[in-house]
């Protein structure tokens, strides 16, 4: 199990981004929370399976049909296994 945070940068603030990541991580069978950060990057924090969450940092390049994505930075951080779900904050 592992658990990355993410930061993703370029036109992903009021393109529904925060929605298509969680359908995508749910679809992914992950967990954690995504959110928009003042900047107007978003930032998510996932975790899950080590496969799960590969194929999720690949989705992040993707992202929602009216998103652009730029940047996708990634940050591995100890698994903590804390959430239920994959909620929208923030």
């Amino acid at each position: 199990m592992q658990r990355k945070r993410v930061f993703i940068s370029g036109r992903v603030q009021g393109v529904y981004f925060r929605v298509y990541t969680r359908e995508a991580a749910l679809g992914f069978g992950l967990r954690g929370w995504v959110r928009n950060l003042p900047d107007g990057r978003v930032e998510a924090v996932i975790e899950g399976e080590e496969r799960q969450v590969e194929e999720m940092l690949k989705w992040c390049w993707q992202g929602s049909p009216s998103s652009r994505v730029d940047k996708v930075e990634v940050v591995a951080e100890p698994y903590q296994g804390e959430f239920e779900d994959f909620s929208i904050t923030g």
